[in-house]
């Protein structure tokens, strides 16, 4: 049987100056502000995480991952993924689609990393691994450059 999850998340950039550095699908990206967050704020694995939830019915955003981050220290987003996949048991991820709305960075140059990072925790192809971007024209606030939107639509099979 197969089973499909969307997951999403959002963050707004951080005004001002700051140490913390952009984190797009587990890559770092030059060149553009960081995002709000206690984490490294990574709305591309927040979204996995989150569509991972909606498989396993187990939530990892929130309070696991406030565990994690606020009382460990542990701010990168790849740990909090890896957290979900251990909730998958007897489920494979077959594919992932992700859609990114944001008007900076331009993305096109980060996308084959990014595939490639995902693949490799989500222990999948990386032909299985989509991502597409858009500035949504500018409806939005993240289309305005005010932050970034992700939405993922994730499938996994039963094994």
């Amino acid at each position: 049987m197969y089973r499909v999850a969307i997951g999403q998340d959002s963050h707004r950039f951080i005004e001002g100056q700051s140490n913390k550095k952009l984190v797009l699908g587990g890559v770092e990206i030059d060149g553009c502000p960081a995002l709000m967050g206690n984490s490294d704020a990574d709305v591309v694995l927040h979204a996995i995480t989150n569509a991972i939830s909606g498989i396993s019915c187990v939530n990892i955003l929130g309070g696991i991952a406030d565990e994690l981050c606020l009382k460990q220290g542990i701010t990168d987003s790849r740990v909090y993924v890896k957290k979900a996949l251990d909730t998958l048991q007897d489920k494979k991820i077959v594919h992932v689609s992700i859609s990114i709305e944001a008007l900076r960075p331009k993305l096109s140059p980060h996308i084959e990393k990014m595939r490639e990072s995902i693949a490799g925790l989500l222990g999948i192809d990386i032909k299985s691994v989509g991502i597409t971007a858009t500035t949504g024209e500018g409806l939005t606030e993240f289309g305005k450059g005010n932050g970034i939107f992700c939405t993922v639509i994730l499938t996994v099979q039963d094994i």
